[in-house]
């Protein structure tokens, strides 16, 4: 699991370590393909962060908890499904 460094609290040089997870391991906790998640992300189902040039994606674990809590309630052949 990586990190990020967020410097936007409210204390002036004060860097908060948040752990966020590669497109790899989002799509391992939830059990879908890559593609998914990535249009899961392009739609605003789940937040993504966009890091280096290329842009690779990164997500939160708070967020991909909350989409599998959320998603939990339906059979797993639904949640790549999801819109």
């Amino acid at each position: 699991m990586a990190t990020r460094r967020d410097s936007t609290s409210g204390t002036e040089g004060e860097d908060l370590m948040m752990p966020v997870l590669t497109m790899r391991e989002a799509t391992r906790l939830l059990n879908v393909h890559s593609n998914t998640l990535r249009r899961w992300s392009d739609r605003g189902i789940v937040k993504a962060y966009r890091l280096g040039p290329r842009g690779e994606r990164r997500f939160r674990r708070e967020d991909i908890d909350a989409l599998f809590t959320e998603q939990s309630g339906q059979p797993q052949a639904n949640l790549s499904r999801a819109r």
